[in-house]
C-alpha cells in the first residue's frame, strides 16, 4: 500500500499534512534551529534521569568483558554458560558480561518523501529527527561516539503519471544535493552529536524513492566493532528490499527499528471524496472516503502491511519501537526502554 499525503484542487498537500514545498533554504535551516532547540529542552527535562545505567546504551544488553556468574534462567544465550561453574556446582550458570565503556552508535536515517507528512501533532519527519535527538542524548556520554548514514529521494519523480522531472537548479547546489545517501562520520562529544542533528535536520527531502535496502546495508560496510545500530523509517517501502539488510546488521549489533506511523496510514476519515498525492511519485488519486466497505478493505490492508513489518523486523531479531505523530513520542520510548530493561533482567532478549 502507498502511503499518500491529501491535496487540495491545485494537487499541493494542505498545511496540516505536508510542509510547503516552496520555503528557502534559510526558512528550512531555522525551523530546523528552532526544531532541535525544543528538542533538546523536551529530552533533557524528561529522559534525564530516567535510562541512566551501566547499559550499551538504549538498548541494555551484554558487554564483551567478562563479569560474574549466576544460575541459568530460561531464555538466557547458551553461548554464554560457564562451565567450569557449571562443574563445579551441578548446576547450569552462565556468565555476565560488563558494557563496554566505550560505545559506538550508528543511525541509519530515513527521510523519503514519504515522511514529510503528517495529519497530528507532528510531521513525520519530525519525530524521525525527534527520535535520533533522543538516540544522541541516550548514548552520547564517557566518549561514545554516534555517527549517521542519511536517505532521501534521488530528486526525480518517479511513476508513468505524465509529471516533469524536476529541473536543476539555476543556483549553486547545496552541500551533497546530488548524492541520495550521506555518510556523517561518528565522532564522541555533544558538540558533534549536536552537529550530526543539525546535519539531519538540515537534509532537503527530495521527491523519490530512497532505497532503503542500501541505506541499512550501509551500516555494514565497513565491518565495525559490536554497537548499537538505530533505523528510523516509516518502513513502507518493500519489505523484501529492507528484511535481508537488517538481519545482516543484528548479527552483529543490537539493532533498534524506530517506525514513524500517522493515524491516516492506518484508517481513512469519512471526508467525502478525498484527493490524494503519493510524495514519492506525484501520482494523484480520488477516492470516495464515504463508502464503509472502502475504508473497511483500506484499514485491513494497512493493518496487514504493519503487521508484516513487525514480522520482518521481529525474524530479524530487531527491537521494535513505533512512534505515531499523534502521541506522546517521549513517554512512547521512556516506556519501550522500561519494557526492553524488564524483560532483560528476567533473562529474556526482546
Amino acid at each position: 500500500m502507498t502511503q499518500a499525503a491529501p491535496a487540495d484542487g491545485n494537487g499541493a498537500a494542505p498545511a496540516n499534512g505536508k510542509r510547503s514545498g516552496g520555503a528557502t533554504r534559510d526558512d528550512t535551516s531555522a525551523r530546523a534551529e528552532a526544531v532541535l532547540t525544543r528538542l533538546q529542552l523536551l529530552v533533557t527535562r524528561k529522559l534525564d534521569g530516567l535510562l541512566q545505567g551501566d547499559y550499551v546504551g538504549l538498548l541494555p544488553g551484554p558487554g564483551s568483558e567478562a563479569g560474574e556468574s549466576r544460575e541459568y534462567r530460561p531464555g538466557d544465550d547458551v553461548r554464554r554458560m560457564d562451565w567450569p561453574v557449571t562443574a563445579r556446582t551441578t548446576l547450569p550458570h552462565v556468565r555476565r558480561t560488563v558494557a563496554d565503556r566505550e560505545l559506538e552508535t550508528w543511525l541509519a536515517v530515513d527521510l523519503s518523501a514519504s515522511l514529510e507528512f503528517g495529519t497530528a501533532r507532528w510531521l513525520k519527519s519530525d519525530l524521525v529527527i525527534a527520535a535520533a535527538a533522543a538516540m544522541a542524548h541516550l548514548t552520547v556520554r564517557g566518549g561514545n561516539r554516534i555517527g549517521a548514514v542519511v536517505g532521501t529521494g534521488s530528486g526525480v519523480l518517479e511513476g508513468n503519471s505524465g509529471l516533469r522531472r524536476r529541473r536543476k537548479p539555476a543556483t549553486a547546489p547545496e552541500p551533497h544535493a546530488q548524492q541520495p545517501i550521506v555518510r556523517l562520520p561518528a565522532r564522541p562529544g555533544r558538540k558533534e552529536a549536536q552537529g550530526l542533528l543539525r546535519a539531519i535536520a538540515r537534509t532537503r527531502i527530495r521527491p523519490g524513492r530512497a532505497d532503503l535496502g542500501a541505506l541499512i546495508d550501509m551500516l555494514n560496510r565497513p565491518p565495525r566493532r559490536r554497537g548499537v545500530a538505530v533505523v528510523i523509517s516509516d518502513f513502507l517501502a518493500p519489505v523484501d528490499g529492507w528484511s535481508r539488510p537488517v538481519k545482516k546488521l543484528g548479527v552483529r549489533h543490537d539493532v533498534l527499528a524506530v517506525e514513524v506511523v500517522d493515524p491516516r496510514e492506518l484508517e481513512l476519515p469519512d471526508v467525502g471524496v478525498l484527493t490524494l498525492a503519493d510524495p514519492e511519485t506525484g501520482a494523484l488519486h480520488e477516492v470516495q472516503t464515504a463508502d464503509p466497505a472502502l475504508r473497511r478493505r483500506y484499514a485491513e490492508a494497512a493493518g496487514e502491511q504493519r503487521a508484516e513489518i513487525a514480522r520482518a523486523l521481529r525474524a530479524a531479531g530487531a527491537a521494535h519501537l513505533r512512534l505515531r505523530t499523534d502521541t506522546d513520542w517521549l513517554l512512547d520510548m521512556v516506556r519501550f526502554v522500561a519494557a526492553q530493561r524488564h524483560a532483560r533482567t528476567r533473562g529474556t532478549t526482546r
